[in-house]
């Protein structure tokens, strides 16, 4: 499989492997004192966490699931783990409505988990003119 790498620096490994682990409903597949490494099935994404400064440059991250049954089941995972920030069903954003459940990592790094239930076209941006604007997400025009 291809993945995505991405390295996000944290102030707290322990933590942010326990974020991460709600966040893709498994732990890391390789885990060491200064060092987490996750590749979940079905996420074309290498994700590693390295102590350090943290730093938050975009305005947010997605995980897109295939259906609203898989974004609950997500919703519930997170709910459990006491890291949901805000839920948005047919939120319109993007161009397209979707269902989704945000939450945000140990260091800030706002994280939605969604699902497109129907795409728009060209027709409307976002309900509010403000794309992705929940407490879990910086006002971001994810849109523009």
């Amino acid at each position: 499989m291809t993945r995505v790498h991405v390295s996000f620096e944290t102030a707290d490994l322990a933590r942010a492997t326990r974020f991460y682990t709600e966040l893709f409903g498994v732990g890391p597949d390789k885990a060491r004192d200064d060092y987490a490494r996750f590749q979940p099935d079905g996420v074309p994404v290498c994700l590693s966490l390295v102590p350090g400064t943290p730093k938050v440059g975009a305005s947010h991250f997605g995980i897109k699931l295939g259906s609203t049954a898989e974004v609950t089941q997500a919703r519930t995972r997170l709910e459990s783990a006491g890291i949901v920030r805000s839920v948005e069903e047919a939120t319109t954003c993007c161009y397209a409505v979707q269902d989704k459940v945000w939450a945000s990592d140990p260091d800030g790094r706002a994280w939605e988990v969604y699902t497109v239930t129907d795409d728009l076209g060209a027709t409307l941006k976002s309900d509010t003119g403000a794309c992705c604007a929940t407490d879990a997400s910086p006002r971001a025009a994810c849109c523009a």
